[in-house]
């Protein structure tokens, strides 16, 4: 059989194109804000992970500009050869220090954080232990390490609990889970995953991705929302959503960061964050550390919409988070919503098996904090008119 015999079979598509609800790779024209340009027409953004706002924000954007024109576009290598700069250390010290950890590492993308800490911290004969909605890149990290992968079922600690107890004796255990899970929108139930891994020895590792920024002290995350910061081992996040920029990170002991450098393939074979992104990233931190009103304001517009949704008759799912999902239930009609309210203005996106079960498909609305009420209420209004005409 001929290996590319599955693309040639692969038409869903094109059969979405040809009914005209092709929902994806729509292009920007503008900058990442609370109104965009998209193909040539002004859309308010419910559809960003620019939680805090600061993509646009002008000590970032110069940030950015200045280490671009001092250090150029990229490095060239690896962190482990030519490709460290003083700016990644200077990151990686502030990062720690605001997650008040003793280390932390950067990676080139917050996917391959995932892939390389848990193919650096699972060996052979270990275990990994994962909610069954953890984000992709912690299912292929997972995959990409020698250990063996468990999943219970999503925030069920009583699963959780089995899954700990069918481990053999004397096996490393890692426990990973979402933070702020990035479909539903909910927390994960870190105070009994914590006591759980005391009582069956296992560590934990929190992906923080949608959490950094958004919930906890000053926006600390996960971890700090429920007091556990001394409890929880390691803590993965990305720069690509509230740190406005691109890049992951790992902050834990600096024993452990010590060895995830020196023996995360993933981080020891790709080229580092080029230097804007670098500085963006940083600069993107200080304001975060500068302005603990930012995270405030945001959870306060999410809940301003979650009020405004339930007026208006709207369904959504409940959440905790500035994500808000909007049930549709099947695939078309998902596909039919987002293109009627693409058409009237409103960016949202459609979430379609597999990444959520068949017939429980939505709408995942997110939130800034440089939204205002207004354009909330302009996009609320026009998303009940949508679900109000069937």
């Amino acid at each position: 059989m001929d290996i590319f015999s599955k693309c040639s079979s692969f038409t869903l598509a094109r059969e979405c194109r040809e009914r005209g609800v092709y929902p994806y790779f729509h292009a920007l024209e503008s900058r990442q804000d609370t109104v965009v340009t998209m193909e040539g027409a002004g859309r308010i953004m419910l559809g960003s992970n620019n939680y805090l706002g600061l993509t646009i924000h002008p000590e970032v954007v110069s940030a950015a500009v200045e280490a671009l024109g001092r250090l150029g576009t990229g490095c060239s290598g690896s962190r482990f050869l030519n490709g460290t700069l003083g700016l990644h250390l200077e990151l990686e010290r502030e990062l720690a220090a605001f997650l008040r950890r003793e280390g932390c590492v950067t990676f080139s993308t917050g996917f391959q954080a995932n892939l390389g800490i848990i193919s650096a911290l699972v060996g052979r004969g270990d275990y990994v232990i994962c909610d069954r909605e953890n984000h992709a890149s912690i299912y292929d990290g997972c995959r990409l390490s020698q250990g063996k992968m468990l999943r219970y079922r999503h925030s069920d600690m009583e699963s959780l609990e089995e899954k700990l107890r069918s481990v053999p004796q004397g096996a490393g255990i890692l426990i990973v889970t979402d933070g702020v899970f990035s479909m539903g929108g909910d927390i994960a139930r870190l105070p009994e995953i914590c006591a759980l891994a005391e009582k069956y020895g296992a560590r934990v590792m929190v992906d923080d991705a949608h959490g950094l920024g958004v919930i906890g002290e000053g926006g600390r995350g996960t971890a700090s929302h429920f007091g556990l910061e001394d409890r929880v081992d390691v803590i993965m996040g990305t720069f690509s959503k509230s740190l406005a920029s691109l890049g992951g990170y790992m902050a834990a002991s600096e024993e452990v960061c010590e060895y995830v450098r020196h023996n995360s393939r993933p981080f020891i074979f790709s080229a580092s964050i080029p230097p804007a992104a670098c500085a963006a990233a940083l600069a993107a931190l200080r304001q975060l550390e500068a302005h603990p009103e930012l995270p405030q304001r945001l959870m306060a517009l999410a809940d301003y919409a979650r009020e405004g949704f339930t007026l208006r008759g709207v369904p959504v799912k409940p959440s905790a988070a500035p994500i808000i999902p909007i049930c549709t239930q099947s695939a078309d009609n998902t596909l039919l919503k987002a293109k009627q309210l693409y058409e009237r203005g409103v960016y949202v996106n459609p979430v379609l098996p597999p990444a959520v079960s068949p017939g429980d498909c939505l709408l995942r609305t997110s939130y800034m904090a440089t939204h205002t009420e207004e354009l909330l209420d302009e996009a609320m209004d026009i998303i009940a008119e949508v679900f109000a005409n069937g």
